[in-house]
């Protein structure tokens, strides 16, 4: 059973009044929506309704248990009321590693109706500086490297900072383990609603700064349950039931956290599910190898160079990896070729993936095991919470097979961009978002992704806007103009790549140095090359970037 009208009729059953997953009809943010009948109604109701004697949260020698960290979770949260004033609507910034801090502060934060910013890590100070300002951060949470990235632009911070694993605290920050040892640990009441503001996750457009995408907590929790649905309809249309597990459900955090992929298909994902989560301080595929022998990991998701890693790793190492059921994807484009290497490599494990944006909590569409080996180039098909469409340059909606942008609305969709309505607008129309995705939609539902329209370049699972690193480039003297794009890369997607006309000769490596101290580091140019004499324009007057971009694949490429 494969065909639409085959998921369709599952997916009838499996909602239907009376079943775990049922769907009604509610409004949300002035729109008619489908939602579950049985979900959270909250993030706080997520974490207090599954709080238990099972392993949480694993980082090197520390484990902690539902229950304890909930414990924890609390203590936080009394003291972001009673210490700091923190009131529902709040911002709560968090910048680190995946620590285990970084999941309870998140927790602590959304359990009094506060909104968690998840800040990249990978910034650099001013863009650090920019997320709290931006945000309106009340409290910030950053491990001591982000606090050392911070120095010298915190002047005039309207925030009180808490360092975490800092080996020394700068003078204007509080330290984290002294604050919650004397916390109450029950959790304080405070009233708020489904759909209230829950988190801000920061993603590049084409142009600018980083926008905030602001999601509601029955956005993250749709989410959440349209991975539990898609489960039970790949089971449903195998007509197998999987054996139980041999032991606990067990993830390895390799993502991070501040990725949606790391945040809700990992980290939020385990609740539920009674899911122990392996956290890895950065990725290292050695290591990950050690850590699925030694945990029993059973499901591992990451962006496509990730699980690239893994299966490359896999195949050469004698580790045991036959707990793992699932390589999962997530966050950027998998090579069809690397999903049939997926089961070679490991051959207990089937492949999954999906497609999603920061704007709709990282889902949208899902395809795993055998549906998934078929169709290695689809993204796969809708979740039944969610509607896509293709529409022309006009916006008339497209029949199934033909080109066009891709749109996507549903329940699990952000409310918006922080303080940016003129962003919001120009994408976000009558409840369907505008992807900048070219796409096309077969007759049975299968999503494809062919091309892009935003300016972005995808490296790794990151977005990064163009125009962000030639701004950055452009401040240099001797850079008259700048033209940014993707390069291909058989590991990472793609690579960044710069075309400069130069007013006077400069190094590579200059360049670049100059960059990392205004850019993070993944949106440094891998490739650059000098154009001699103005960059090419096309008839109104704009970089012919696609031109520029067709010679550097042509020149890296020989």
């Amino acid at each position: 059973m494969s065909s639409a009208l085959d998921r369709a009729a599952v997916i009838e059953q499996l909602t239907a009044q009376g079943m775990p997953y049922e769907l009604i009809d509610i409004e949300q943010y002035g729109r008619p929506r489908r939602a579950f009948a049985n979900a959270p109604a909250t993030l706080r109701e997520l974490y207090t309704s599954t709080a238990s004697d099972a392993t949480f949260l694993v980082y090197e020698d520390e484990r902690l248990t539902f229950a304890e960290a909930l414990d924890v979770a609390a203590r936080f949260a009394n003291v972001l009321i009673d210490r700091f004033g923190v009131q529902p609507g709040d911002r709560v910034a968090i910048a680190a590693r995946n620590y285990p801090e970084w999941v309870l502060t998140f927790c602590a934060a959304t359990s009094i109706g506060a909104v968690a910013v998840a800040m990249n890590s990978l910034w650099q100070g001013e863009e650090l500086r920019y997320g709290l300002e931006d945000s309106g951060a009340k409290v910030a949470v950053f491990d001591g490297e982000r606090l050392a990235r911070l120095d010298g632009h915190r002047e005039g911070l309207d925030c009180q900072l808490v360092a975490i694993r800092s080996k020394s605290l700068v003078a204007d920050a509080l330290g984290w383990d002294a604050l919650v040892t004397e916390a109450r640990t029950t959790l304080p009441e405070v009233a708020f609603d489904p759909d209230d503001d829950a988190i801000i996750f920061y993603t590049s457009g084409s142009t600018g700064h980083p926008k905030g995408v602001v999601s509601s907590h029955r956005a993250v929790v749709s989410a959440l349950l349209s991975w539990e649905l898609e489960a039970q309809i790949a089971v449903a249309l195998s007509g197998e039931t999987p054996p139980p597990p041999p032991t606990q459900l067990a993830t390895l955090l390799g993502v991070p956290l501040f990725h949606a992929t790391g945040s809700h298909a990992v980290f939020l994902a385990c609740y539920r599910a009674q899911r122990k989560m392996v956290c890895m301080y950065k990725w290292d595929v050695e290591q990950a190898l050690a850590l699925i022998e030694q945990e029993r990991i059973i499901n591992f998701v990451a962006p496509s160079a990730m699980t690239g890693d893994l299966i490359t790793a896999a195949a050469q190492s004698t580790r045991d990896l036959s707990s793992l059921r699932v390589i999962g994807g997530g966050g950027a484009a998998r090579a069809p070729e690397q999903v049939a290497r997926i089961t070679r490599a490991v051959k207990t494990a089937l492949p999954n993936t999906g497609w999603g944006m920061t704007e709709t909590n990282a889902i949208g569409t899902a395809i795993g095991g055998q549906d998934y080996l078929d169709h290695p180039a689809s993204s796969g098909r809708c979740s039944a919470i969610m509607a896509l469409r293709v529409v022309d340059a006009a916006g008339q909606v497209l029949p199934a097979g033909e080109r066009g942008e891709l749109q996507i609305s549903g329940t699990a969709m952000f409310r918006g961009y922080w303080n940016r309505p003129d962003a919001t607008a120009e994408v976000y129309r009558d409840g369907w978002l505008s992807t900048g995705d070219v796409a096309y939609i077969d007759e049975a539902g299968y999503l494809f992704i062919v091309d892009r329209l935003k300016d972005l370049v995808i490296r790794g699972g990151e977005n990064i806007g163009c125009g962000e690193v030639e701004a950055a480039l452009l401040e240099h003297d001797a850079v008259l103009e700048a033209a940014v794009y993707g390069v291909p890369d058989e590991r990472l997607g793609e690579e960044v790549g710069a075309t400069l006309y130069l007013r006077e000769p400069v190094a590579d490596d200059a360049l670049r140095a100059f960059l990392k101290e205004r850019v993070a580091v993944f949106k440094v140019p891998r490739y650059l090359l000098t154009h001699e004499g103005p960059l090419p324009r096309i008839g109104s007057g704009k970089i012919n970037k696609r031109a520029l971009r067709e010679q550097a694949h042509a020149h890296w490429a020989s």
